[in-house]
């Protein structure tokens, strides 16, 4: 039997974070790759360090996007986080860019041919999970972890909160009974800060967006509210620590919540699997639980590279569900094309519309006019009702 009563913890980055620096640069190449062409192909990983930056992968796009305008969009993604400081600066730091052409034994395993269609990018397993807890169907410690810090860099970049720096972390432990989040056990809160603030000011600064975002009655006890626990956090992003591209897998999908497949989102363009089937598993998920099919639900697919067709697709409902999972995953099957291409076009991820996703979280954000996180809508809800 499942528990019931339980402490269950979640963390998050914001976009200062220097793992997530480099997960909005190499998104931001994405981007300008899908911009000129639909389908180019990109891996792009970053390296971050005090005024360095070091990008380095594959690429297949056209001639007309030079180092120059890589380097450019390497420096806009800083600047709009928001770093001016002495130790990284979007206009003083080095850029070293080592992106060469895509490996032509890779390209022939996913470039469609003849009878042949597009195959997948690499071989792995996915995930899409979906719970009833919030409103955006996500787990709530990642959820309000995620609605803290991006509520204090929403007040940093209007110029409401001038004390905070870009770089921060949250984690939110939740009291669970009967299965349900109920409070806030334990909150802890980290943030760069300018120099000469007081900790104490610090720590109600930062007080008002935690009770803001949390339901009314949820704070944690006094003494289990942590506020810069370290005393000081001056030096913060690439300059306090080094940054790489995809090496926060878990904030980015449920905090811990579901399980994660084997490769991380950002710097890949959509041909790549462990992105594109993430957010149609995601999607599915999501539907289900919307649908009203179960209260929970965690979808795995998985893929060879250069073979078009998921090996796999498993379905779990955790017990919560009304209906049954191996008819689920039948109907779910019919419902969408699950080859990289029925991905793609389905979702119509072959857009410039990644960047956005790098920090707060890949899933539980809204869909926008653009095509943007169109992996969170609800279209397929009356055709999961009508299926049972």
């Amino acid at each position: 039997m499942p528990i019931s009563n339980y402490l269950f913890t979640s963390e998050s980055v914001s976009e200062g974070h220097p793992d997530k620096v480099c997960d909005r640069i190499s998104d931001s190449i994405v981007d300008l790759y899908l911009d000129a062409d639909p389908y180019a192909r990109v891996a792009c990983e970053t390296l971050t360090t005090t005024n360095r930056v070091v990008l380095a992968g594959e690429v297949r796009g056209p001639g007309s996007i030079t180092k120059e305008l890589i380097e450019e969009a390497a420096r806009d993604a800083i600047k709009a986080i928001g770093y001016e400081q002495e130790g990284f600066h979007w206009k003083n730091a080095a850029v070293d860019i080592y992106l060469h052409e895509q490996s032509a034994d890779i390209a022939q395993g996913v470039d469609a041919s003849g009878n042949k269609d597009e195959g997948a990018g690499d071989q792995g397993i996915m995930f899409g999970y979906a719970v009833n807890e919030t409103d955006v169907l996500m787990p709530a410690p990642i959820y309000y972890s995620h609605k803290i810090l991006r509520s204090m860099a929403e007040a940093r970049h209007s110029g409401a909160e001038t004390i905070f720096g870009p770089d921060s972390k949250s984690q939110v432990t939740l009291a669970y009974e009967n299965g349900k989040p109920v409070r806030a056990t334990s909150v802890v809160v980290s943030t760069q800060h300018i120099e000469g603030v007081e900790q104490d000011e610090i720590r109600e600064t930062v007080r008002k967006y935690v009770t803001e975002t949390l339901p009314e009655g949820w704070m944690c006890p006094e003494d289990e509210f942590y506020v810069n626990p370290t005393g000081n956090f001056v030096i913060g992003g690439p300059d306090g620590d080094a940054g790489l591209t995809g090496r926060k897998i878990i904030v980015d999908t449920y905090g811990g919540a579901a399980p994660h497949g084997g490769g991380a989102f950002s710097g890949k363009d959509p041909t790549k699997v462990d992105r594109s089937a993430a957010y149609a598993s995601r999607y599915l998920a999501k539907n289900v639980v919307a649908a009203g099919l179960a209260e929970k639900c965690c979808i795995q697919v998985s893929y060879a590279i250069g073979v078009s067709k998921p090996l796999s697709l498993y379905v779990d409902l955790y017990g919560t569900g009304n209906v049954e999972e191996a008819k689920l995953a039948g109907i779910l099957m019919e419902a969408m094309d699950l080859s990289p291409r029925g991905i793609r076009e389905h979702l119509g991820l072959n857009k410039p519309i990644y960047t956005r996703t790098a920090a707060y979280g890949h899933f539980g954000r809204a869909p926008t006019e653009d095509g943007g996180f169109s992996w969170e809508k609800l279209d397929l809800v009356d055709q999961l009702k009508t299926a049972f």
